[in-house]
């Protein structure tokens, strides 16, 4: 692979590592390459955002490699995020919305559980947005932060309690759900090969 293919991926590993960027060790375990080349490719992909004067800069936060925005460029995500169009949300958010709604106080593990695939992300959206908050600490190892929904949650919805939520549906059809798992595996199995 060239320079340029392995700065593509380097691009795209930094983009998926999301806020918890990459270390030069993890760098070299992935690209397969000594810690050097690695420091020495995520450098050079460093110098070409701030040459070209990106709309992303690859900033070294804490010993991690991570994308970023550029500060300068901060007014126009603010605007961005208190325009109306910015108020919709992702259906990961929407996903761990509802399992606050009806399950809180709940931890970010328990949210996890539910929903199979991790909740940070959406999580900081619904916070940030003001539609949950921390309403205590579970007891146990850690401590966990305990979730819950807030005012501005029940005024979005139209609620006037959570005792308004609509009811869980909570018989579920064993038949559906075993045909829908034949269907999801049917996709997912690789094609025969007829000999």
């Amino acid at each position: 692979m060239d320079d340029t293919e392995l700065k593509a991926v380097l691009e795209g590993l930094l983009f998926i590592a999301g806020d918890e960027g990459l270390t030069v060790k993890q760098l070299a375990n992935v690209l397969e390459m000594t810690k050097e080349e690695a420091k020495d490719l995520a450098d050079d992909l460093q110098a070409d955002y701030e040459r070209q004067r990106r709309g992303l800069k690859i900033a070294v936060v804490a010993g991690a490699y991570q994308l970023t925005t550029r500060p300068e460029h901060a007014p126009y995500f603010t605007a961005f995020a208190v325009s109306p169009n910015a108020s919709t949300l992702s259906q990961a958010a929407l996903e761990t919305l509802a399992i606050v709604a009806y399950k809180q106080p709940i931890t970010r593990a328990e949210i996890e559980d539910i929903r199979g695939v991790k909740s940070e992300r959406p999580l900081h959206t619904l916070s940030a947005k003001r539609l949950i908050k921390e309403v205590g600490r579970a007891e146990g190892i850690g401590r966990p932060i305990l979730y819950g929904t807030t005012e501005e949650f029940l005024t979005s919805f139209g609620l006037q309690s959570l005792e308004a939520l609509p009811p869980l549906d909570e018989t579920v059809d064993r038949e559906d759900v075993e045909a829908e798992h034949e269907e999801l595996f049917a996709k997912l199995a690789p094609p025969s090969r007829e000999e």
